[in-house]
């Protein structure tokens, strides 16, 4: 018996593929929902229904399984624009804010995303929340040499912050920028978008994982009586 959430993540992703058209240009997003939006989007390409699609991946994986489905790539210094991006989230709100950041790959995905003309999150019902913070750290990049000063500001901003350490690996987790990740645990988000900018002003930090303003579509995958189910928000 197949599992029913990966069929769930499938069905989610190939519902986000379905609504590129060809001629655009495509943020390419990271996490295990998005791969296979990738995945379909590669799909559709080898059999024609799609045609003269560009890629702007988000992260290191979202560029290696572009190039395994054979996504032609750009980036965002040759393209003039982004028409549609694709990419997953750790949390939404009714609001369609987001925290991102679960891959580390928050601060690239969150160039493309704003970039895009429209941006489709792809998530399991599983990531709603009534208020962001409830289940997931936020994430914050941070230049390695402001790791302590930084990490003192989050506590005044009545934050517990923490230094993602690597699995499987010695050491912290190191970004596609070379940067470190503090997780910081916040009892409540009442305000996301003060607090977005807030700690985007903290000097040592490159960009947080709160995503206030920039969502257009949540599909969401839930499993109903045993069969996946996609929904719009």
């Amino acid at each position: 018996m197949s599992d029913p959430v990966v069929i769930m993540k499938q069905e989610v992703g190939k519902a986000a593929a379905s609504r590129v058209k060809s001629d655009s240009i495509v943020g390419l997003g990271t996490g295990s929902t998005t791969a296979y939006a990738i995945q379909y989007i590669g799909e559709r390409l080898q059999s024609g229904d799609l045609k003269n699609i560009v890629g702007v991946t988000t992260s290191f994986q979202a560029e290696v399984l572009a190039r395994k489905y054979h996504i032609p790539l750009s980036t965002l210094d040759v393209v003039d624009r982004i028409d549609i991006a694709i990419d997953g989230a750790d949390e939404v709100d009714p609001q369609k804010n987001l925290i991102k950041g679960g891959g580390a790959a928050h601060t690239q995905e969150k160039i493309v995303d704003s970039l895009a003309e429209q941006f489709i999150v792809v998530v399991d019902g599983g990531k709603l929340v009534d208020k962001l913070g409830s289940t997931f750290l936020l994430p914050v990049e941070v230049i390695p040499k402001a790791v302590v000063p930084v990490m003192r500001k989050l506590e005044q901003l009545g934050g517990k912050p923490e230094l993602r350490m690597g699995v499987k690996k010695a050491g912290p987790v190191v970004t596609d920028q070379g940067n470190l990740v503090i997780d910081v645990k916040y009892d409540s988000i009442d305000d996301p978008a003060t607090l977005e900018k807030t700690i985007n002003n903290i000097p040592g930090v490159l960009e947080n994982g709160l995503f206030v303003g920039v969502t257009d579509v949540v599909l969401v995958g839930e499993i109903i009586d045993n069969k996946p189910v996609v929904r719009e928000l």
